[in-house]
């Protein structure tokens, strides 16, 4: 895996067989700008194919986990379809990949994880997050249909009757909440979520990797076929959102530091 490649924006750490992956825009909360977005298929293809990976581990530099789409993509969104059918083309790959990989990939959520972040997070084996961290799908809020990987992965980690309720109000989740309702693994305090992190990779590691992998790849069948039969539908009615009234009123009120006024 040549990390020379990627931007600024992202930080690879390859020790001893665990790849630390970590977002890092922390001035923005390491908000997924469309050229980060263009390479994190790539970055999870590689560690696939790389022998010297054996346990992946992704998160993020600062205050934040991740906030989600930035707000220059999505004002690009408002300019035609073509921007967002490339954004949807990366996300579903992105997605695929991480449910594809045999290689275990833990996510330490520092800090919130909102959006195209949490989606990012779940995509994850298990989820270790600091107490301080909150997660959202808070795609209706910026007139999106909740189209992408939180209609897969709140359902199966919580039920129907909760993933409703929270993709279709935008509410934010606290990270002891979230662990409590099943949404993610664990939580801990913020001064304990490395040394967390690092007790269970070791954990992980005192077991045979051939196991580990192929256990996965059974567990990730049921999420491989709910991401096949939803995402492009999903995906398609976001794209028709993002085109209509509602998406652009909500961006042009989060330039203007406003409430969005939506249509009735």
């Amino acid at each position: 895996m040549d990390f020379a490649i990627f931007p600024k924006e992202f930080k690879f750490d390859l020790t001893d067989g665990i790849l630390t992956v970590t977002l890092n825009n922390p001035d923005n909360l390491n908000a997924i700008a469309t050229h980060m977005d263009d390479l994190l298929p790539r970055i999870f293809f590689e560690a696939d194919q790389d022998p010297r990976v054996e346990i992946i581990v992704v998160t993020g530099e600062g205050r934040a986990f991740s906030a989600g789409g930035d707000l220059e993509g999505m004002k690009r969104n408002l300019d035609g379809i073509d921007n967002f059918l490339a954004g949807y083309r990366n996300g579903k790959r992105f997605m695929q990949l991480m449910l594809d990989t045999e290689k275990p990939i833990i996510a330490k959520v520092n800090g919130d994880a909102i959006g195209m972040g949490c989606t990012l997070a779940l995509c994850c084996d298990i989820v270790i997050a600091s107490e301080n961290a909150r997660f959202a799908d808070p795609h209706v809020r910026v007139g999106l249909a909740a189209g992408d990987g939180g209609a897969v992965f709140w359902p199966k980690n919580i039920g129907s009757a909760l993933a409703k309720y929270f993709l279709l109000t935008g509410d934010l989740v606290s990270a002891r909440e979230a662990k409590d309702m099943g949404l993610i693994a664990k939580v801990v305090a913020p001064e304990e979520l490395d040394a967390e992190v690092d007790r269970i990779v070791g954990k992980l590691r005192n077991n045979s990797m051939a196991a580990l992998r192929f256990s996965k790849s059974i567990l990730n069948i049921p999420l491989r076929q709910d991401l096949a039969s939803m995402v492009d539908a999903g995906f398609a009615l976001e794209s028709i959102s993002s085109q209509l009234p509602d998406h652009k009123e909500a961006v042009h009120a989060f330039v203007e530091k406003r409430k969005p006024q939506f249509r009735k």
